[in-house]
């Protein structure tokens, strides 16, 4: 009886423990590489006079590919994420240039496959002395030095951080942060230095600022952050370098910053950020429309 009893209980183990390894076998199914990825670039302001573009040097871009989860472009040995695949991409060296545009689509897996694209862009754009020596300091006595100007929220005036619909007119019409509404979130403590040599610094003092899903999406997994509805707020992260590029499509003034840089809040998006008001003394309104895309959202930059 004793042995019928161990045979049993023997028995018993093995089927549980079959069951257990049955239950964590998880698999991604049949692995596809991504494929038939078609790439179209639509050049700003491009028509049969001007195959080239309006001088703008903007290009939009779309892909697609079969068995595709997302995307990313690199450009230039930048790489900027495009989950829905599409993108812009502002070209700003003055005159007619060549330019190949990379499109990486990833599949189940992170197996990815890739696919170039060449455009012929012309940029003739050179930003007014107004802007520039307000954005970086430019003197026009000294052309050649290399200056720089740090940037911040203006925390302290209601208004400087909020959203409103796509295009709207009316900055924040939908939600506007009270005086120092969004303290001890991420934001007030970040720094933005754009130098005169294209370059842009991002000061984080260790953490950011964003919306879910795309500061994960696009930066990381949170680690350190809290979510506080549709936001993440102290998601940690660290001091970056990225580039920015000025242009005017249309005489709408555009700061197009490189890779995932962002300016006080992430909302992923293609990272252009539309001048929309510049009168005030060392102030700037400026918006950006989210990844959804579902809002644009406004900010009040203060330079210290």
């Amino acid at each position: 009886m004793k042995i019928a009893k161990y045979l049993k209980a023997t028995f018993l183990l093995a089927v549980l423990a079959f069951l257990g390894c049955q239950e964590n076998d998880y698999t991604f199914g049949e692995i596809i590489a991504p494929s038939n990825i078609q790439i179209t670039a639509e050049i700003v302001g491009a028509d049969d006079a001007n195959p080239n573009g309006d001088g703008s040097g903007v290009v939009n871009f779309k892909a697609t590919a079969d068995n595709t989860i997302s995307y990313k472009y690199v450009f230039d040995g930048v790489e900027t994420v495009a989950l829905s695949g599409e993108t812009s991409i502002s070209f700003s060296s003055l005159g007619l240039n060549s330019y190949t545009i990379t499109v990486v689509a990833a599949g189940t897996a992170g197996v990815s496959s890739t696919k170039s694209i060449q455009v012929d862009v012309l940029s003739t754009y050179a930003p007014p002395e107004a802007l520039i020596s307000k954005l970086y300091g430019y003197d026009p006595a000294t052309p050649n030095a290399v200056t720089s100007r740090t940037w911040k929220i203006q925390s302290v005036k209601a208004g400087h951080f909020g959203l409103g619909p796509i295009g709207g007119s009316t900055p924040t019409e939908w939600y506007s942060a009270g005086i120092e509404e969004k303290a001890g979130v991420g934001m007030y403590d970040d720094r933005f230095v754009f130098s005169s040599d294209g370059t842009f610094t991002y000061v984080t003092n260790g953490d950011i600022f964003g919306r879910s899903p795309h500061i994960v999406n696009d930066l990381g997994p949170n680690t350190a952050g809290s979510a506080n509805g549709a936001d993440i707020e102290n998601y940690a992260f660290a001091d970056y370098t990225e580039s920015y590029t000025l242009t005017a499509p249309g005489g709408v003034e555009i700061i197009s910053l490189s890779g995932n840089a962002f300016i006080g809040y992430y909302s992923g998006g293609n990272h252009q950020y539309e001048i929309f008001e510049r009168e005030t003394p060392n102030e700037m309104i400026v918006r950006t429309t989210d990844g959804t895309p579902e809002f644009d959202w406004w900010f009040i930059i203060v330079s210290e």
